[in-house]
């Protein structure tokens, strides 16, 4: 008779063990390299602007930008968590996208939505001195987009 209440007492104690860790791992918000993704941040985007006429240079970093984000970020990409787009900013209809990241000319800007409803917006200088290094030009940018999401 005490061995069937040991057994109910370990059964339940390894019930409620459970229910206390388990859910953790599968509710958690992390990136694919298992950066934690702030519960402030409501989406981050990243716009590669270029002009109609993109030289080698603009071509390479939003390639680059591209492959980054496709890469390291494809579960937040899909689940509309990050945006990334290819703009245009001599076309009419990315007036709005311009004029709201105040692109002038290539560049890549990374924007982020709170849920508070605040925005910021960042461009992103550095990159233009990785592309003659793609390995490094992708780890340097995921480091970013991983700060960013992750609320720094």
């Amino acid at each position: 008779m005490n061995k069937k209440y040991l057994y109910i007492g370990i059964g339940i104690a390894v019930i409620l063990l459970l229910i206390i860790t388990v859910p953790k791992y599968f509710t958690e918000n992390v990136t694919a390299s298992g950066t934690p993704i702030s519960s402030e941040i409501e989406r981050v985007e990243i716009y590669h602007f270029h002009s109609t006429n993109q030289c080698y240079s603009c071509k390479t970093v939003g390639a680059y930008a591209e492959e980054t984000v496709n890469t390291y970020f494809s579960s937040e990409l899909k689940s509309g968590k990050m945006v990334f787009g290819h703009i245009d900013v001599d076309s009419p209809e990315n007036k709005e996208l311009v004029d709201k990241y105040e692109a002038k000319g290539a560049s890549l800007l990374i924007g982020t939505s709170y849920k508070d409803g605040t925005f910021t917006k960042e461009e992103n200088t550095n990159v233009w001195y990785k592309i003659s290094n793609k390995e490094e030009y992708l780890s340097y940018l995921k480091g970013v987009i991983e700060n960013k999401l992750s609320g720094e």
